[in-house]
């Protein structure tokens, strides 16, 4: 068997081959457009207010913004993940660079409500197509680096904000909100526009073959046996306890037979929930257990850079360790980093408070990154954009739970309550993922 290290350049230079150049410009050009698109989920409680304030509205009335957004941008994805696993990724992403890009741009001009609820709508179809085009984009150049490269587009999802967020905070006012709109549309869309023109799939098959083996086989049936044995022995290579292609190519009808998708489908709801609990309303839940306005900033603040680290961090051990295994501990710890902020949320524990809040980001944001990695560990990643988008669809489901249940539970049973009660689940998705095994064929 190869080493890590070899089986590294071999992909490497198979997908130069194909590419004409290092497969690593995909996964940048995959991670800057994420970085565009992140304001969509980071940066709206930041003009939410002036918006409301500009249309004379009570900021209640915007609440459904949000859960619209996450609606749109996690169901747009299965469509979206079909069509790219056979027509590619170009047309897809121009078409997000015109959603993305033109719902911001129509934003600044909006004067009634159910402009914003139609606008925001269509911008999230614009984010669930770089979404699920980005992720897809590292499934499928690197097979044998699925959780770093995972990591660095969702990453750049999580963290990208932080860039929008000064110069958004600093203009946040009704007079300047909407040269901020306009400015962030037209660079989204053109930023979409480049990617566009660098992204590529790469040809079906492509990490299987062996170069020496396919002009071999052109000679001899001799060598076309050599060729099946190189390609077999390439499909059952691991790379740290992760697989580097699976054996199989499962279509969409065929995992959703396997008992292992809806475990990780629950496992996907349970553990966004309570981390889009924790991104919605950390702010509100510092203020009702009697924290300071700077407590509940830096908490908000600290959210999109933890889960960002954590993603890249996370994704990275797990192609050295047993993926099922990492998922086992970080969700695990996400949700009892969520019972330490219910902990010292109550006792009023500044440092212990902030502390948890980051600690919960960090294990909760790397299922973005472990979820594709394992869809394509077990299924491979010729159908891995559909396949996975299905799974991300969980997301909707958990987004209901972060906000609407989440703000109910609080009306039943308080605050602290009800951020257990996510942390919880986190728990028990955490406990789930040590009963994943791949599907055998």
């Amino acid at each position: 068997m190869p080493t890590s290290s070899q089986s590294d350049i071999d992909h490497a230079a198979r997908a130069r081959d194909v590419l004409g150049f290092s497969r690593w410009w995909q996964v940048a050009a995959a991670a800057v457009m994420m970085g565009l698109i992140s304001p969509y989920q980071y940066v709206w409680s930041s003009i939410e207010s002036p918006i409301a304030r500009s249309l004379a509205l009570d900021p209640t009335a915007l609440g459904f913004v949000f859960t619209l957004f996450v609606v749109f941008q996690a169901g747009s994805q299965f469509p979206v993940g079909w069509y790219r696993d056979r027509h590619g990724p170009r047309g897809l992403t121009l078409l997000a660079g015109l959603l993305a890009g033109g719902g911001y741009v129509g934003l600044a001009y909006a004067t009634e409500v159910w402009q914003l609820y139609l606008l925001y709508s269509l911008g999230a179809v614009g984010v669930g197509i770089v979404y699920t085009v980005a992720v897809n984009t590292a499934l499928k150049w690197f097979p044998d680096r699925r959780g770093l490269t995972t990591g660095v587009g969702t990453m750049a999802f999580a963290a990208g904000s932080a860039l929008f967020i000064p110069y958004v905070r600093t203009n946040a006012t009704v007079a300047g909100y909407p040269d901020v709109l306009r400015n962030m549309g037209l660079l989204i869309g053109v930023g979409l526009l480049v990617g566009a023109l660098v992204l590529r799939d790469p040809p079906s098959g492509w990490a299987d073959a062996s170069d020496e083996g396919d002009e071999a086989a052109a000679e001899s049936a001799d060598a076309e046996e050599t060729t099946d044995r190189a390609a077999e022995a390439d499909r059952a290579e691991t790379d740290g306890g992760a697989t580097l292609t699976a054996g199989k190519q499962y279509t969409t009808r065929e995992m959703l037979r396997t008992w292992q998708f809806w475990l990780m489908y629950a496992m996907f709801v349970f553990v966004s929930g309570a981390g889009l609990m924790l991104t919605a309303k950390s702010v509100s839940f510092a203020q009702n257990v009697g924290l300071n306005a700077v407590t509940a900033t830096i908490s908000a603040t600290l959210i999109p850079i933890a889960g960002g680290i954590g993603r890249l961090v996370v994704g990275d051990l797990s192609d050295r360790v047993d993926r099922e295994r990492a998922m086992a501990v970080s969700f695990t710890l996400c949700g009892i980093g969520l019972l330490a902020v219910v902990w010292f949320g109550v006792t009023n524990t500044v440092v212990g408070f902030l502390a948890a809040v980051a600690i919960t980001a960090f294990f909760w944001s790397p299922q973005y990154t472990l979820f594709p990695s394992v869809v394509g560990d077990y299924y491979g990643q010729e159908h891995s954009s559909a396949n996975y988008a299905l799974l991300y669809s969980g997301k909707m489901w958990g987004g209901v739970f972060g906000g609407g249940v989440a703000g109910w539970l609080v009306t039943q049973t308080g605050w602290p309550t009800a951020f257990a009660i996510g942390g919880g689940f986190a728990v028990l998705a955490g406990l789930a993922a040590v009963l994943l095994r791949e599907p055998s064929e």
